[in-house]
């Protein structure tokens, strides 16, 4: 199963549309998405406008890949989870978002390797197949705490900048 992950604070059909063509060509894989006052009618997704917490993180644990617009949430709970997750950041220009603080997100995990980034429609279209084709796999795993390395050097920098 691909679970499909568009926020709640805007509709975001750009990926939506993507997501439902790809679906249409693996027909025999469940996709369900959380498409949030999407206006575009898909055909090959399961939709919900909302998915409360407890059926949401059932779908999560039980997706093999995640798609997802690239808010920090859905990111590091897939990290945590050791989920594969391939993320395209909302674009103000569209008026998916208020300001492009997702392509900055997006550049540094695909810096890091962590996941899988789509910078627009045609790289998420192709890297969607490659991804369901291949068979998806984490790129990276987090703890859910932050390493005592971090810490020390939080203190630290808080200690030399008091």
């Amino acid at each position: 199963m691909i679970f499909v992950i568009t926020g709640t604070q805007e509709p975001f059909d750009r990926m939506i549309k993507v997501v439902d063509e790809v679906a249409g060509m693996f027909n025999h894989i469940p996709f369900v998405a959380q498409v949030s006052k999407s206006t575009f009618e898909a055909v090959h997704l399961q939709t919900h406008d909302f998915i409360p917490p407890v059926e949401f993180n059932k779908y999560f644990e039980e997706a093999d890949l995640i798609i997802s617009h690239a808010g920090m949430g859905c990111i590091l709970s897939a990290l945590e989870r050791s989920k594969p997750i391939l993320i395209i950041p909302r674009l103000a220009k569209y008026g998916e978002h208020r300001n492009d603080h997702q392509v900055a997100a997006g550049e540094v995990f695909k810096t890091l390797q962590y996941v899988n980034v789509a910078a627009d429609e045609v790289e998420l279209k192709t890297k969607l197949v490659e991804l369901i084709t291949a068979g998806a796999k984490p790129l990276h795993k987090i703890g859910r705490h932050a390493s005592h390395t971090l810490l020390e050097s939080l203190g630290s920098f808080i200690s030399t900048n008091k």
